[in-house]
């Protein structure tokens, strides 16, 4: 299976955040069915881009590393492949001079940041 890079713009808010993510998880999903790694056994750390790129599960394995919404939404689809209902959100980040910070919410209403325990 091959994918193809897309590049939109996306407006600055959470539910547009929100929904753009939703759609990298899907996009993940099919890529971890098609034999992407999953995110915490792939080697791949966190890191933040100079740039503002979502890249997909695929492209972030191909050069080791992604930042938060990378990382949230590969995880997310990775729980979604074991049954869990998770969700890849974005929240307001607590860094100076970053307006968002992509995390993974599981049903129960936990938060989960792949970026943290990848380096970050």
């Amino acid at each position: 299976m091959s994918f193809v890079a897309a590049t939109f713009n996306v407006p600055s808010n959470k539910p547009s955040l929100d929904a753009a993510l939703e759609g990298l998880v899907r996009l993940n999903v099919a890529q971890r069915r098609a034999g992407v790694p999953a995110l915490y056994s792939s080697g791949v750390r966190y890191r933040r881009d100079k740039g503002e790129t979502w890249d997909s599960a695929q492209i972030c394995c191909r050069r080791g590393w992604g930042d938060c919404e990378d990382l949230a939404a590969w995880r997310a689809a990775d729980l979604r492949l074991r049954g869990i209902p998770a969700r890849a959100v974005v929240q307001r980040s607590k860094t100076p001079g970053v307006s968002w910070h992509a995390v993974v919410q599981l049903p129960n209403g936990r938060i989960e940041d792949p970026s943290r325990r990848l380096g970050m």
